[in-house]
Protein backbone atom coordinates (compact mmCIF):
# COMPACT_ATOMS: atom_id res chain seq x y z
CA UNK A 1 0.00 0.00 0.00
CA UNK A 2 0.90 3.35 -0.71
CA UNK A 3 0.85 6.37 1.21
CA UNK A 4 -0.98 8.31 -1.77
CA UNK A 5 -3.43 5.10 -1.75
CA UNK A 6 -6.89 6.38 -1.17
CA UNK A 7 -6.41 10.08 -1.54
CA UNK A 8 -6.16 10.28 -5.98
CA UNK A 9 -3.09 9.78 -5.66
CA UNK A 10 -1.88 13.39 -4.56
CA UNK A 11 1.48 13.80 -2.49
CA UNK A 12 1.17 14.93 0.74
CA UNK A 13 3.10 17.54 2.22
CA UNK A 14 3.46 18.01 5.84
CA UNK A 15 0.85 21.09 6.11
CA UNK A 16 -1.40 19.13 4.61
CA UNK A 17 -0.86 16.53 8.02
CA UNK A 18 -2.00 17.92 11.29
CA UNK A 19 -4.55 18.20 14.32
CA UNK A 20 -6.94 20.86 14.94
CA UNK A 21 -5.36 23.35 17.06
CA UNK A 22 -8.61 24.44 18.79
CA UNK A 23 -9.10 20.70 19.35
CA UNK A 24 -5.85 20.26 20.94
CA UNK A 25 -5.50 23.32 22.80
CA UNK A 26 -9.36 22.21 24.33
CA UNK A 27 -7.58 18.66 25.44
CA UNK A 28 -4.06 20.52 26.49
CA UNK A 29 -6.28 22.84 29.10
CA UNK A 30 -8.73 20.31 30.18
CA UNK A 31 -5.52 17.96 31.31
CA UNK A 32 -3.68 20.93 33.01
CA UNK A 33 -4.39 22.86 36.38
CA UNK A 34 -6.25 26.29 36.21
CA UNK A 35 -3.32 27.83 36.80
CA UNK A 36 -1.26 26.81 33.90
CA UNK A 37 -1.38 27.47 30.28
CA UNK A 38 -0.05 26.33 27.73
CA UNK A 39 1.84 28.36 24.94
CA UNK A 40 1.49 27.98 21.08
CA UNK A 41 4.67 26.90 20.54
CA UNK A 42 3.90 23.99 23.01
CA UNK A 43 0.66 23.22 21.29
CA UNK A 44 2.25 23.45 18.25
CA UNK A 45 5.03 21.02 19.29
CA UNK A 46 2.44 18.27 20.76
CA UNK A 47 0.57 18.39 17.48
CA UNK A 48 3.54 17.30 15.71
CA UNK A 49 4.82 14.93 18.24
CA UNK A 50 1.14 13.54 17.61
CA UNK A 51 1.08 13.86 14.06
CA UNK A 52 4.77 11.65 13.90
CA UNK A 53 3.03 9.30 16.47
CA UNK A 54 0.63 8.49 13.96
CA UNK A 55 2.63 8.24 10.77
CA UNK A 56 5.09 5.86 13.36
CA UNK A 57 1.94 3.39 14.26
CA UNK A 58 0.27 3.67 10.73
CA UNK A 59 3.20 2.92 8.75
CA UNK A 60 4.35 -0.28 11.05
CA UNK A 61 0.63 -1.57 10.80
CA UNK A 62 0.72 -1.24 7.28
CA UNK A 63 3.54 -3.01 7.58
CA UNK A 64 1.81 -5.98 9.18
CA UNK A 65 -1.30 -5.71 7.00
CA UNK A 66 1.16 -5.99 3.99
CA UNK A 67 2.65 -9.17 5.54
CA UNK A 68 -0.83 -10.65 6.52
CA UNK A 69 -1.81 -9.81 2.51
CA UNK A 70 -4.40 -7.74 3.58
CA UNK A 71 -5.83 -4.39 1.83
CA UNK A 72 -7.13 -3.28 4.92
CA UNK A 73 -5.68 -1.72 8.36
CA UNK A 74 -7.96 -3.30 11.07
CA UNK A 75 -7.85 -2.23 14.75
CA UNK A 76 -5.50 -5.55 15.33
CA UNK A 77 -2.79 -4.74 12.87
CA UNK A 78 -2.82 -0.86 15.22
CA UNK A 79 -2.52 -2.98 18.20
CA UNK A 80 0.17 -5.30 17.05
CA UNK A 81 2.29 -2.48 15.88
CA UNK A 82 2.10 -0.73 19.21
CA UNK A 83 3.26 -3.79 20.57
CA UNK A 84 6.05 -4.42 17.84
CA UNK A 85 6.81 -0.32 18.92
CA UNK A 86 7.35 -1.05 22.62
CA UNK A 87 4.06 0.97 23.18
CA UNK A 88 2.64 -2.12 25.11
CA UNK A 89 1.75 -0.03 27.87
CA UNK A 90 -0.54 1.42 25.45
CA UNK A 91 -2.41 -1.99 24.06
CA UNK A 92 -4.82 -1.98 27.17
CA UNK A 93 -6.67 1.01 26.82
CA UNK A 94 -6.65 0.78 23.52
CA UNK A 95 -8.85 -2.73 23.19
CA UNK A 96 -11.13 -0.80 25.93
CA UNK A 97 -11.67 2.06 23.76
CA UNK A 98 -12.04 -0.63 20.80
CA UNK A 99 -14.43 -2.15 22.71
CA UNK A 100 -16.61 0.55 24.00
CA UNK A 101 -16.51 1.94 19.83
CA UNK A 102 -17.74 -1.86 18.82
CA UNK A 103 -20.25 -1.40 21.88
CA UNK A 104 -21.70 1.81 20.43
CA UNK A 105 -22.07 0.71 17.04
CA UNK A 106 -24.37 -2.18 17.90
CA UNK A 107 -26.23 0.33 19.40
CA UNK A 108 -26.60 2.58 16.44
CA UNK A 109 -27.60 -0.07 14.37
CA UNK A 110 -30.26 -1.17 17.20
CA UNK A 111 -32.10 2.46 16.68
CA UNK A 112 -35.27 2.14 15.18
CA UNK A 113 -36.05 4.68 12.56
CA UNK A 114 -38.99 6.78 12.70
CA UNK A 115 -39.99 5.35 9.57
CA UNK A 116 -40.50 1.77 11.55
CA UNK A 117 -41.90 3.23 14.44
CA UNK A 118 -44.50 5.70 12.40
CA UNK A 119 -47.23 2.47 12.30
CA UNK A 120 -47.66 3.65 8.55
CA UNK A 121 -46.52 1.28 6.05
CA UNK A 122 -44.40 2.52 3.43
CA UNK A 123 -46.73 2.55 -0.13
CA UNK A 124 -49.50 4.50 2.20
CA UNK A 125 -46.19 6.66 2.85
CA UNK A 126 -45.53 7.36 -0.70
CA UNK A 127 -48.56 7.71 -1.79
CA UNK A 128 -49.38 10.59 0.78
CA UNK A 129 -45.96 12.24 -0.46
CA UNK A 130 -47.27 11.92 -4.00
CA UNK A 131 -50.30 13.35 -3.16
CA UNK A 132 -48.50 16.31 -1.68
CA UNK A 133 -46.39 16.77 -4.34
CA UNK A 134 -49.65 16.77 -7.04
CA UNK A 135 -51.01 19.56 -4.82
CA UNK A 136 -48.07 21.73 -4.40
CA UNK A 137 -47.30 21.42 -8.25
CA UNK A 138 -51.22 22.69 -8.77
CA UNK A 139 -51.11 25.54 -6.30
CA UNK A 140 -47.70 26.47 -8.28
CA UNK A 141 -49.52 26.12 -11.57
CA UNK A 142 -52.18 27.81 -10.45
CA UNK A 143 -50.37 31.18 -9.14
CA UNK A 144 -48.01 31.42 -12.30
CA UNK A 145 -51.20 32.60 -14.57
Amino acid sequence: MSDNEGHGGAPHTDEDLSLPKATVSKMIAELLPNDLTCAKETRDLVIECCVEFIHLISSEANEICEQESKKTIAPEHIISALKRLGFDSFTAEVEDVLKDHKQQQKEREKKVTKLETCGVPEEELLRQQQELFAKSLAKFHSTQQ
